[in-house]
């Protein structure tokens, strides 16, 4: 008690994103393929004698029983009879909103903290079971590896696409994933294909052409940055990405983006970053380097 242990939270990517169908239930059939990115929230923990869950700071617009950070940590402490509590305090540096998971990945990471902080002594499967209870995306965070999704994304098998330098953008919206998946025009009928010959076709995202139309900002980013690399919508977005060979290649558009002489003069408010695809998750790896917690 009375120690403060650090957990990484990462990104991801959807580097390709196909719907296939509407099922009877309302959601969709999908393909999509995800991928971890060298860029992380952090969550510091502190485990407590107290029971109670303490959370910091305050999200605002997000009531304490519908952050998902809390919501994961009272699911292990309320299905495992644990009278340990935690104060957790959230480093926020993920765009919220932005399609890059990070809401879901903060809840994974909770999980997979408290479950070795508790002494739970639960199996990844079983977390990951339990992750799916707080969102479809969660899972994947949990397994740390990069995946192949099918289902309505709650399908995993591990691949390994390259590991490419991306450039991920946020221009300043909010992006209603039900708006566009509710979409009259959403295209729902892309044949399913095996995962060999998706990750051998060019990628895709059947969410954007409904994104560039309802909002503007997103049309004029990807406008701009496909003159420069491929790039594209990741999940629903707002968050749009380049992908390059090189960190150089990745820095000096993004340095071009954000300048005067960019978009930036064009496009208000834009934010953006420069992260490495990973394969395996940097909270995976810190679990089986034997690193986490890291103090």
């Amino acid at each position: 008690m009375g120690h403060i242990t650090s957990w990484p939270s990462p990104a991801k990517l959807n580097l390709f994103l196909y719907v296939n169908g509407r099922r009877k239930d309302g959601y969709h059939e999908l393909q999509t393929l995800f991928q971890f990115l060298d860029y992380a929230d952090r969550l510091d923990i502190e485990v407590t004698e107290k029971g109670s869950i303490v959370i910091t700071p305050d999200i605002s617009g997000v009531p304490m029983q519908d952050n998902l950070i809390y919501k994961a940590a009272k699911l292990l402490q309320d299905n495992y009879h644990i009278s340990l509590g935690a104060h957790i305090h959230l480093y926020k540096i993920l765009p919220m909103g932005g399609g890059l998971g990070g809401g879901s990945s903060n809840a994974a990471t909770v999980l997979v903290a408290l479950n070795q902080l508790w002494n739970i002594g639960l199996s990844e499967d079983k977390l990951a079971q339990i992750g799916k209870q707080l969102g479809a995306d969660v899972p994947v965070f949990v397994r740390g590896f990069s995946a192949f999704a099918e289902g309505v994304g709650e399908k995993l098998q591990p691949v390994m696409p390259q590991e490419k330098w991306y450039l991920v953008v946020k221009p300043k919206i909010s992006v209603s994933t039900k708006d566009i998946f509710t979409h009259p025009d959403l295209t729902r009928n892309t044949p399913k294909r095996s995962v060999h010959a998706l990750l051998q076709a060019p990628y895709e995202n059947d969410c954007e052409k409904i994104v560039r139309s309802l909002h503007s900002e997103v049309d004029k980013v990807l406008s701009w940055l496909v003159e420069y690399a491929p790039s594209r919508l990741t999940g629903t977005g707002a968050c749009v990405f380049s992908e390059f060979d090189t960190r150089e290649e990745a820095d000096s558009v993004c340095k071009l983006l954000l300048s005067n002489k960019g978009l930036q003069n064009k496009t208000k408010d834009l934010t953006g970053f420069v992260a490495k695809g990973l394969n395996q998750s940097p909270l995976k790896q810190a679990l089986l380097n034997n690193k986490s917690p890291i103090y």
